[in-house]
Order: C-alpha cells, then sequence, then structure tokens
C-alpha cells in the first residue's frame, strides 16, 4: 500500500499500513504529540503495553491501521476499527491524529481518504467518528466531508486528565463520503502541487 502524497504545500509523505514492527514507531510519534492533543485520545497512548495491544488488532483482523510517514517518522496516524459483531459487520469506526506541524496541510484529509478505501475493501457501509465536545476542529473536518451528528451523550466519557466530556457520535454512508472526498480533492489547492 506504500503510496507517496503531496500536502497542499507541496511536501511529500508515504503512507503505509502498520503493523506490530512499528511499534517503537509509534510510540515514539505518540509520546511527542503535546497533552493537549492526546487528552481527548480512547487510550493513553504512551502506555506501550496499551499501543502493541492495539497493534496487535490487526493481526486478528479486528482493525486497520496506516501512518503517515515523513523523514522517517510518523506524522500521522489513523485507524478503522472493524466490528466483529452480528449486527455492525457493515460499520467500522475511524480515527486519525495528526502531529502540529502537520495540521491544516490537508494530511488529516488523505488519511480519512486512505482510510476510506480500506473501509470500501472491506465492504462497510457506514463509518462511526467519535470524539469528545472539545475537539472542535476534528469535528470541523468530519462535517465537511459529509458526517453527521447522531447523538451527543452528556458527561459519558472522561478525557485522560479525568475530567467528564460529552460523547459526539458522527455518521457518513461510505458512498456519501466519497462524494464529498471527490469534491474537496477536484476543488482544492492540491492541484498546484502536483
Amino acid at each position: 500500500m506504500d503510496k507517496i502524497e503531496k500536502l497542499k504545500d507541496g511536501t511529500e509523505v508515504t503512507i503505509r499500513k502498520l503493523g506490530i514492527e512499528d511499534l517503537d514507531l509509534l510510540l515514539e510519534f505518540y509520546r511527542a504529540l503535546p497533552i493537549e492533543d492526546r487528552n481527548y485520545l480512547k487510550f493513553d497512548v504512551t502506555d506501550r503495553v496499551v499501543v502493541a495491544k492495539r497493534l496487535r488488532r490487526i493481526e486478528s483482523g479486528d482493525d486497520i491501521r496506516i501512518a503517515a510517514i515523513h523523514g522517517g517518522l510518523i506524522v500521522a496516524s489513523g485507524a478503522l476499527e472493524l466490528s466483529g459483531e452480528a449486527w455492525s459487520k457493515h460499520q467500522g469506526e475511524i480515527r486519525v491524529i495528526v502531529a502540529r506541524p502537520f495540521q491544516q496541510r490537508g494530511l488529516g484529509t488523505i488519511m480519512i481518504r486512505e482510510l476510506y478505501f480500506l473501509a470500501v475493501q472491506n465492504k462497510l457501509q457506514t463509518i462511526v467518528a467519535r470524539m469528545m465536545r472539545p475537539q472542535v476542529g476534528a469535528q470541523k473536518i468530519f462535517r465537511r466531508l459529509g458526517f453527521r451528528e447522531e447523538s451527543i451523550l452528556p458527561d459519558f466519557v472522561k478525557d485522560l486528565k479525568g475530567v467528564s466530556q460529552d460523547l459526539i457520535v458522527m455518521t457518513c454512508d461510505v458512498k456519501d463520503l466519497w462524494k464529498e472526498l471527490d469534491r474537496l480533492f477536484s476543488e482544492s489547492d492540491w492541484q498546484r502541487c502536483r
């Protein structure tokens, strides 16, 4: 799957799948994230045992994980978590995190596009994104891509500091996501970089 992609400013990154052999590289990426970015993540990604457990889910087929690499370092990580439950096999949950120096350069959208392709390969019909209310930037990106809020659960989760937060659940039909991704890439200033 290794693909070279250009960001809006022309910077090249390599997008590739992750495996258990990437544990140290992924930990380095996570540990370099500011606490403000890690605070709203689903897991404590600075804990080696936790990250190793998440990577092992790839081997069982429960997750697909990708990364953007620049200069030999991970600069963005994305996951498509597949449901093993019969009643939700048509759904997958998507998560993306981008290092601050690479934010607002289109990398998050590229990562979501690559996860979209993986969702299609896995015959998913619906993609789910869950985030805490303070993650305003993520909410904007997902809304722009056609995701809609399905529910807001007040004080449903706790951030890493232990503060209760509202959980926002957003969904998008896979076919609708492609329409928005196609529109976004065709209308954007990416074309000048290519």
